[in-house]
């Protein structure tokens, strides 16, 4: 099916009280086992596209494209997501590949900046049809620069969203971007106090460092989309090496790549589960 929107699955799960998995894309066997997750699981899901994951394909453009045609092929609703972008040349190089959902991340400037450029990129955006997520309290561990113990204000959190007219909102509530392990603790309260005060989805950045209870939570107090990246390098890795087997030879690459491809297929259905109300189904991948 034809790309999907990212205004209509984020509403139509917040609406409904369900979240909505974001996951992050590496190479196309990432975006290939993503889709086949959702399938698997029969919900929308989206594909996020970092800066960082521009940058080690050499250009947006490529893993852009390979993304789209993943998406339009799927049998579930999937949207293709431009993440953490910094710089505003790279989200205009997204809309003009045809991304209609971008993450603009002004989170290190001062709170003035932050609000003026994001009020910017978001009228430029919307000018051309173009979703537009921003970060709000500098969500812990992104380069190793954003301190963990960041939390947003409720009313800071709606003056910025009315600032800034933006779609969604990624909110510091006690997660942090690479996390190795899963035991992050959520303020749930917090929480419930944003969704309280602002109209728009909230999104939880660094949700990979949350265990499945926390991930549920957070979804009932008022999470929409909850992003991930971590958890499904971890789930690859680990079924690389346990393809390898210690082979020391020359290995052929369809070998290992497909074993880490069935692997985050597999943990991308158990997270849609989780965070979609739907129980959990399959072993977890920890």
């Amino acid at each position: 099916m034809p790309a999907a929107g990212m205004s209509e699955i984020v509403r139509t799960a917040q609406a409904a009280g369900r979240g909505v998995g974001a996951f992050n894309v590496i190479g196309i066997e990432h975006a290939e086992a993503i889709v086949a997750g959702a399938e698997a699981a029969a919900a929308p899901v989206i594909l996020q596209i970092s800066e960082n994951c521009a940058a080690y394909h050499g250009a947006l453009e490529p893993i852009t494209s390979a993304c789209l045609a993943i998406a339009g092929s799927a049998a579930v609703p999937v949207v293709v997501h431009l993440d953490h972008a910094t710089r505003e040349d790279l989200v205009h190089a997204a809309a003009g590949l045809g991304v209609r959902s971008v993450m603009y991340d002004a989170s290190a400037l001062p709170y003035v900046r932050n609000v003026d450029t994001t009020a910017a990129v978001a009228r430029w955006c919307h000018d051309r049809g173009v979703w537009v997520e921003a970060e709000l309290g500098e969500i812990g561990g992104k380069n190793g620069v954003h301190s963990p113990h960041a939390r947003t204000r409720p009313d800071e959190a709606a003056a910025y969203v009315t600032a800034t007219g933006v779609d969604a909102l990624a909110v510091a509530v006690g997660s942090s971007h690479a996390m190795l392990t899963r035991d992050a603790a959520l303020d749930l309260e917090l929480i419930a106090e944003i969704h309280g005060a602002v109209s728009v989805p909230l999104v939880l950045h660094g949700s990979s460092g949350v265990p499945d209870t926390g991930l549920a939570g957070a979804v009932r107090a008022g999470m929409t989309k909850i992003n991930v990246a971590t958890q499904l390098n971890r789930a690859f890795t680990a079924a690389v090496r346990a393809s390898l087997n210690g082979d020391a030879g020359m290995v052929d690459p369809r070998r290992y790549g497909s074993a880490g491809r069935d692997a985050v297929a597999v943990e991308v259905a158990r997270l849609l589960h989780v965070i979609g109300g739907a129980g959990d189904p399959v072993s977890a991948v920890e």
